[in-house]
């Protein structure tokens, strides 16, 4: 499947280097309004392929996306000095108004997959400009930080975090909600196999894991400023699940409809991808207080894309 991507920072690299790493694309197409900046990272990236698989890497422009199945949007800015958030997603919500109608004046059947933060709102802005199938508008949502709690909870029981079935929903940010009450590994609930394991979850434990879930990614930009790997390689599996119709469960963030008090709001559950994007929304079993901590993290998005006019 053809891939494009638009902006070609850290985020937008990472991600063409793990879909040339795991085979995901069999061309990507790297598209940045600073064009010496995506023929370096497209001849770079090229330069991997005989050690990984035969993927076809250009630089170009729009109309070298025609026939993607799928758009990457990594593009936007970064915070200024003295910046709010809401002017910064204003700024970011200007530049998708001009990326998005380009972007689909070339490819207009493809899923575009946002990346770009703050990533549910921003998923939010590109539904309504699109004009397209929510369905085919996906965020990152929280897939990042559901491979964060998974890893962490198998590190601790001492498994594999493929065995761990874990999920974060809600906003990527703050707000987001760590699902503990119907988490399991290997089909059998948490806390019974960390009792089993002779490593049992008490609160002190559950709170660091929540730290190491929810502050990973102030850490990790303090410690280099930025955050790449790990969501370029989220970005690479979200597509090989779109490319092979997989009907996978993935947690990404894509706008709620419907007579639930969120809907209007796009945040992340657990969702069906397969061809042509979200097949369906899992409706997860939820404590109480998972269940209102997951309604007030949509509230929160749904606040901030109704500032801002949307």
């Amino acid at each position: 499947m053809k891939i494009g991507i638009v902006g070609c920072g850290f985020v937008g690299s990472a991600a063409a280097y793990a879909m040339t790493l795991q085979g995901a694309a069999s061309e990507i197409v790297m598209i940045d309004i600073n064009a010496p900046l995506a023929r370096a990272q497209a001849e770079d990236i090229l330069h991997a392929t005989p050690f990984a698989s035969p993927v076809r890497i250009t630089a170009g422009d729009y109309p070298q996306l025609a026939g993607a199945g799928l758009v990457i949007l990594a593009c936007g800015v970064n915070q200024r000095p003295g910046e709010t958030r809401l002017q910064l997603l204003e700024r970011n919500a200007d530049i998708f108004k001009q990326v998005v109608p380009r972007v689909l004046e070339s490819a207009p059947d493809t899923v575009l997959l946002i990346a770009s933060n703050p990533v549910d709102i921003l998923t939010h802005v590109v539904t309504q400009i699109s004009g397209i199938p929510s369905c085919r508008v996906i965020g990152s949502g929280t897939i990042l930080d559901t491979a964060r709690f998974r890893s962490l909870l198998g590190e601790y029981l001492g498994v594999s975090p493929h065995s761990v079935h874990a999920y974060v929903l809600g906003e990527h940010g703050d707000s987001e909600v760590l699902v503990w009450s119907s988490a399991k590994v290997g089909g059998v609930p948490l806390y019974d196999i960390a009792e089993q394991a002779g490593k049992p979850i008490p609160g002190e434990i559950q709170a660091r894991i929540d730290d190491g879930v929810r502050r990973a990614a102030y850490r990790i930009i303090e410690g280099k400023g930025a955050t790449y790997y790990g969501i370029g390689a989220g970005l690479a599996r979200i597509v090989k699940a779109i490319r092979d119709d997989e009907r996978t469960v993935l947690t990404v963030s894509t706008c709620v409809t419907g007579e639930e008090a969120c809907s209007g709001a796009c945040f992340s559950l657990p969702r069906v991808i397969g061809a042509g994007g979200v097949i369906a929304t899992i409706q997860p079993a939820l404590s109480q207080e998972e269940r209102e901590a997951l309604n007030h993290s949509a509230q929160i998005l749904k606040n901030a894309t109704t500032e801002i006019g949307y």
